[in-house]
C-alpha cells in the first residue's frame, strides 16, 4: 500500500450552512454532488473532487472537540486569496515557512477551524 493524497476532510457543525457559503465565498470551492445519507450535510469541490464533507449536527455534538490542529490546501492565486479575505473582513496570519519556499495564509473557518493555504514564495513575494 501507499498512501497518494489526501482525499478529504470531514467537519461537524452545527452551521451547516453558513459553513459551505464560507467555504464556497472565501475560499472558492464549489458545492456538488452529495449521496443520501440520511442526515444534513454538504460536499464542497476542488475541481470534480469534494475535499471538505460538512456533516450538519446539533450543538451538543458540534462542541465536541476534535483531534486535528488544521488541515492545509496547496494553491496558487495568492494575490486572488488576499482580496477574498480582504473583502469578507478576514486578517489572516501570514507565514513564511523557515527553510522552505512556502508561505501559508492561515485563517479559521465559521467553526473556528484552523486551516492553512500554501503558496510557492515566489509568487507571495511577486505581489507583496
Amino acid at each position: 500500500m501507499e498512501i497518494s493524497r489526501l482525499d478529504h476532510v470531514n467537519l461537524r457543525t452545527s452551521n451547516l450552512e453558513a459553513m459551505a457559503d464560507w467555504y464556497t465565498r472565501v475560499l472558492g470551492l464549489q458545492r456538488g454532488p452529495r449521496p443520501d445519507f440520511g442526515f444534513p450535510g454538504a460536499w464542497l469541490y476542488i475541481g470534480d473532487h469534494a475535499v471538505v464533507h460538512l456533516v450538519g449536527v446539533s450543538e451538543e455534538c458540534a462542541s465536541i472537540a476534535p483531534k486535528i490542529e488544521h488541515f492545509a490546501f496547496r494553491a496558487t492565486g495568492f494575490d486572488t486569496l488576499m482580496a477574498r479575505l480582504d473583502d469578507s473582513g478576514i486578517a489572516p496570519d501570514v507565514v513564511r515557512v523557515p527553510g522552505l519556499p512556502i508561505v501559508q495564509v492561515n485563517l479559521a473557518d465559521v467553526d473556528g477551524n484552523h486551516i492553512h493555504i500554501d503558496f510557492d514564495s515566489a509568487e507571495a513575494d511577486a505581489v507583496s
